[in-house]
């Protein structure tokens, strides 16, 4: 039997070959200005414009159907938009009677099922964007990409003797062996599972960091791009709904849809008042806003404080419906005195007594302010 100290150093995230080795790529900006994207009548992208800064990580986050993955590939050259301009420095690499193909652009792709060669072992996958090198420069260094990723004791491997999460790191260290100034990566950790994903991540973010590679990412996970982008641009339906960093997108979202997007919100159908907005769970700062004017209130399902009903009187009386375990959290569902749906709360699990989860004793829902936004109904 394991003993706890030795059972315990399992379950930490290993770390991949040795740090501060991966070699150093010269960043480059990517933007996009005005693009527009058809297939036959179907607008698939409109007016889009983004900067991805060089040496930065950029996620490009939305449901799917947004547009991310067609953004990306026209970032490669592998798909011309309709109009608008892709840059590279600077430099118009997509445009008006301009169009260089994706061995022309320099940039790296690492695509959401990898496309590893199968029939080539890993030392031959890694060497393959290597052939401007003579070699034995091109063996030399993709066995060096190939030990950063912590693969370099596997270099006659072929792709099927590997893991997911290994055919991953392969898929990184191919992209990143010629060392491109621009990084492109679909949906790069979707097919795996949950705590691999997290180590992925992880130790992905540590090599696109010493490559200093300007880096996008696509994702439909909000919690990927907040741990990873430097920069998160929200797409909608094909638009730009917001950019900003993590903490302005979830602190200060700008529409229902981008702060429904990174959580569970309460929405309630209000009018405005006159620089606030009364809602059944109280008052929300909307500033701003016209007075008299129709909009959606929205909560934070973490944004209550549930209290027993005899140890506070301040906030809105209810009863606890249901509640679901998830290990760190109770998620609630509350019926309340002030209007007819429930209200959906999330605590810490073991803050509540028993007989308030389950419904036996009335509690006070209170908001605590943060987490609470008012936009125009649309």
């Amino acid at each position: 039997m394991k003993s706890p100290l030795k059972f315990a150093e399992t379950l930490r995230r290993p770390a991949w070959g040795t740090p501060n080795t991966a070699g150093v790529s010269i960043p480059r900006e990517l933007v996009f200005e005005n693009v527009d994207y058809k297939i036959e009548q179907t607008e698939i992208l409109s007016d889009v414009s983004l900067q991805a800064e060089a040496s930065k990580v950029t996620c490009l986050l939305g449901p799917s159907g947004s547009g991310k993955t067609t953004l990306l590939r026209i970032a490669a050259g592998m798909d011309r938009q309709a109009s608008g301009l892709v840059q590279l420095d600077r430099t118009t690499v997509g445009g008006p009677g301009v169009f260089l193909p994706p061995e022309e652009r320099g940039v790296g792709l690492v695509f959401q099922d990898y496309a590893l060669f199968p029939h080539l072992d890993l030392l031959a996958n890694v060497s393959f964007g290597l052939a401007h090198l003579d070699r034995g420069e091109r063996k030399k260094q993709a066995i060096h990409m190939l030990d950063r990723v912590g693969l370099g004791d596997r270099l006659g491997d072929y792709p099927h003797q590997l893991s997911g999460g290994e055919q991953q790191r392969v898929a990184l260290a191919r992209a990143l062996a010629p060392r491109p100034g621009v990084l492109l990566m679909d949906e790069p950790f979707s097919g795996l599972d949950s705590r691999l994903r997290d180590t992925m991540r992880e130790q992905t973010l540590a090599v696109l960091r010493e490559t200093r590679a300007t880096s996008v990412i696509v994702t439909h996970d909000p919690e990927e791009a907040l741990r990873m982008g430097d920069k998160i641009v929200l797409l909608h339906l094909g638009k730009v709904e917001q950019i900003g960093t993590g903490r302005e997108l979830y602190g200060a979202p700008n529409s229902l849809f981008a702060a429904a997007f990174f959580s569970e919100l309460n929405i309630f159908d209000c009018v405005a008042g006159d620089g606030v907005t009364e809602t059944p769970m109280g008052k929300i700062a909307s500033k701003g806003i016209a007075k008299g004017t129709t909009v959606a209130a929205a909560i934070r399902v973490g944004a209550f404080d549930i209290l027993s009903s005899k140890t506070s009187k301040e906030g809105v009386l209810g009863r606890v419906l249901s509640a679901q375990f998830s290990g760190d959290h109770e998620h609630l569902r509350i019926g309340v005195t002030t209007c007819e749906q429930p209200i959906y709360a999330r605590v810490e699990a073991g803050s509540l007594d028993e007989d308030v989860l389950a419904g036996k004793a009335d509690v006070v829902v209170k908001s605590r302010g943060e987490g609470s936004f008012v936009f125009p109904a649309v």
